[in-house]
């Protein structure tokens, strides 16, 4: 997929677990694996939100595009 996720770069910037963000955002710890691990399909604009304002780092801090191969 083009769109990768950095949110366990965040995490690690921040000296936050995973389990600490989902605690802070009110997301299960599954649906934030599937985020962190690239596995998810979609993200709502008030869980990049929430997820933002735990961490204070701006959306493009947790998704960036990256061109795909041939």
């Amino acid at each position: 997929m083009a769109i990768v996720v950095n949110l366990d770069v965040m995490l690690a910037k921040r000296k936050m677990s995973l389990t600490e963000l989902s605690n802070s955002v009110g997301l299960t710890m599954a649906n934030l694996s599937i985020l962190k691990n690239g596995k998810a399909k979609a993200v709502r604009f008030s869980t990049l939100e929430a997820i933002c304002k735990a961490l204070d780092c701006q959306p493009g801090d947790i998704l960036e595009y990256r061109e795909e191969g041939p």
